[in-house]
């Protein structure tokens, strides 16, 4: 140690412009602050932090700041060890406020390297400073005030997180953090990182910071819908933008059935679509009574190869229902014919529904030509019963209803017609041949 002290000394006296006085890099006892900076920097290349610590301790309290940046960048790692072998929480507390001390005298008197302390300060307060949003919220904003879209990623997260506990005790508008939220995106949407690590960490705080406001109670319908308007009218095809949309707008109750909404979907699904999807956005235009996007978007989600045959069946049934409810008994009775096809298990519900649709067919025509079509109906009806006993009771009342409409033998004999005899209904699009029945 002596011999290495020796050197340091012969150098610092041998290097032009390097006084053992006040005027010197290395302060007013320039002896002094050079043995501390060799006797703690040794047993710091040594990793013998705890003999490590003392000695920077002193250098730290003899130096002037421009001795050695080192000062700052090794004694952030030794405060951050003492700080975890520490259990007295105020003496803890005091060793924390030194670390940030010392980020900001980095920043200070090593302005090139301000990014670097600046972000590293901001880690460190949301490991060390707890049950303070209010120190929090104050310091982060500062740091990505300055710093901008050059700010560590998740020091964002934790500014948002600060500020979303300031508003929940009263301290902070909703506007207020749909503002820090907006100024988040604005700066994440600048940064350019380079490796592909620091990329997925990029996008995951940008969910992050999506799913904060989304669960923070700020995040009214009717906010979201003017933060993101012009965000998304400005970006529709940058899938971050849509997807956050409507991952946030579907999280607000009550979110989903504004114009916003349905567009952003709408993008989302033309930049990444899927069945899922698909589906989603016929949920959403058949709430709205768009039946042509509806149908269109069903049938894509059966389409695709991601579903199977049970899975395609039920949609097929939806979609049935959805016909018949929007007066499209042809379209109604060919998907619901479909479902039964491809599952059988739910063949009884389909058959029923069909059954349904020929009963409530209104035909024209003459007196048997409007009648026909509950034969058809009573048809459907009796397989719906024989392919799910527990259907049973249903489809009874509906056969007991509809045979009051059969026609009465005489009736039907004025047509020519007899009971056992073939026919064919052709009403609204749809066709079947059935059995000629009367009431006796």
């Amino acid at each position: 140690m002596k011999k290495v002290l020796f050197t340091i000394l012969t150098l610092a006296m041998l290097v032009p412009g390097t006084k053992l006085s006040a005027q010197g890099k290395y302060g007013a006892d320039s002896a002094e602050c050079i043995k501390y900076l060799s006797y703690y920097s040794e047993y710091y290349k040594q990793k013998n932090y705890d003999e490590a610590l003392p000695n920077w301790r002193k250098a730290y309290s003899l130096c002037p700041p421009q001795a050695s940046q080192n000062l700052f960048i090794h004694g952030a790692t030794l405060l951050k060890r003492a700080i975890s072998k520490t259990r007295d929480a105020q003496q803890q507390k005091a060793i924390v406020d030194s670390l940030l001390h010392l980020y900001d005298q980095r920043v200070q008197y090593y302005p090139k390297n301000a990014e670097t302390a600046l972000n590293n300060k901001g880690l460190d307060m949301s490991n060390y400073v707890k049950n303070d949003p209010q120190r929090l919220y104050n310091t982060y904003t500062e740091i990505i005030s300055t710093l901008k879209e050059n700010t560590k990623p998740s020091i964002f997260v934790f500014n948002l997180n600060a500020a979303i506990e300031l508003y929940q005790k009263g301290s902070l508008t909703e506007e207020d953090i749909l503002n820090i939220y907006q100024t988040s995106v604005e700066y994440l949407n600048g940064a350019t990182p380079d490796k592909a690590d620091e990329k997925e960490q990029l996008e995951k705080v940008k969910t992050d910071v999506a799913s904060l406001l989304a669960s923070s109670g700020a995040a009214s319908c009717e906010n979201l819908i003017s933060l993101f308007t012009p965000r998304y009218e400005a970006s529709p095809e940058d899938i971050t933008v849509v997807s956050n949309i409507v991952k946030m707008m579907g999280s607000v109750e009550g979110c989903t059935s504004n114009d916003l909404y349905l567009n952003a979907a709408t993008s989302l699904h033309k930049l990444n679509p899927s069945y899922t999807s698909a589906y989603a956005l016929y949920k959403l235009n058949s709430s709205r009574g768009n039946f042509d996007e509806a149908v269109a978007y069903m049938n894509e989600a059966i389409a695709s190869s991601e579903t199977d045959d049970v899975q395609d069946a039920d949609y097929y049934y939806e979609l049935a229902v959805f016909c018949y409810k929007s007066s499209k008994a042809a379209q109604a009775f060919d998907h619901a014919r479909k479902a039964a096809e491809l599952n059988p298990s739910i063949a009884g519900k389909a058959y029923l529904l069909i059954g349904t649709i020929w009963g409530s067919a209104g035909c024209g025509g003459d007196e048997i030509a409007r009648r026909a079509p509950y034969w058809v109906a009573v048809d459907y009806l009796q397989k719906a019963r024989e392919a799910d006993e527990s259907l049973a009771e249903e489809a009874n009342r509906l056969i007991s209803s509809y045979r009051a409409y059969f026609p009465q033998t005489a009736e039907a004999f004025m047509y020519d017609l007899t009971d056992g005899n073939s026919y064919t209904v052709n009403c609204n699009g749809l066709r079947a041949t059935t059995t000629v029945r009367t009431q006796k």
